[in-house]
């Protein structure tokens, strides 16, 4: 009954051929999850960590100018209103760096600078010393702010790569299983080629 092993055959072929079929789609939904998820990361590195990163270095360089302002203060009206225009334009790069996603820490650190500025806004008839203390606490701030984003965008690297490493092991595996599923496929076809049925024998007569 080797009709049977041949059916046997082609049934473990058309099993491992829907396996075979049922890989490959999987392996696509995974590279496409795979490459979904690097392009989110790419994404959350630059409207993250990239866009906060260049408001942070406009307010330090905002602060900088104030300190200037406020050593060379000559208690002229022209000063005062340079101080007052950078005191606005600092506002409004604060304004869109809080709209930005923030870590828990950053949260605090951006609710500090806020708190800063205020006070800043506060002493501006107050003396230069007490100007310049705010200007600096500020500088303190946004430093640690921007080293939040060095530091956020460095994971957001690592889990980046660690998504590519992953999905080129599966490729990888996914690539030998494959090919195992066709020489798996290919035996089977060959076996059931191959089977032929059994012949009688014909036994002549004596004369």
């Amino acid at each position: 009954m080797k009709w049977t092993y041949n059916i046997k055959n082609k049934v473990g072929a058309s099993i491992s051929l829907f396996a075979l079929c049922l890989l490959v789609l999987i392996s696509n939904y995974i590279d496409r999850d795979h490459t979904d998820d690097v392009k989110n990361a790419i994404s959350t590195l630059y409207e993250d960590r990239l866009i906060a990163e260049k408001y942070i270095l406009k307010m330090t360089s905002g602060v900088y100018q104030l300190k200037e302002a406020i050593i060379y203060d000559t208690n002229s009206a022209t000063n005062g209103n340079t101080i007052q225009n950078l005191l606005l334009n600092i506002r409004d790069e604060n304004n869109a760096y809080q709209k930005t996603k923030f870590t828990d820490s950053e949260k605090i650190k951006a609710k500090t600078l806020i708190n800063i500025l205020h006070v800043f806004e506060q002493v501006q008839l107050s003396t230069n010393r007490a100007k310049l203390d705010s200007a600096n606490r500020a500088l303190v701030i946004l430093n640690e702010l921007s080293a939040i984003q060095l530091e956020e965008s460095k994971k957001i690297i690592d889990h980046a790569e660690s998504l590519y490493i992953t999905g080129k092991t599966s490729s990888q595996i996914v690539t030998v299983l494959i090919f195992i599923i066709l020489v798996v496929i290919q035996a089977l076809l060959f076996a059931s080629k191959t089977i032929s049925p059994i012949k009688s024998q014909e036994f002549p007569h004596l004369n």
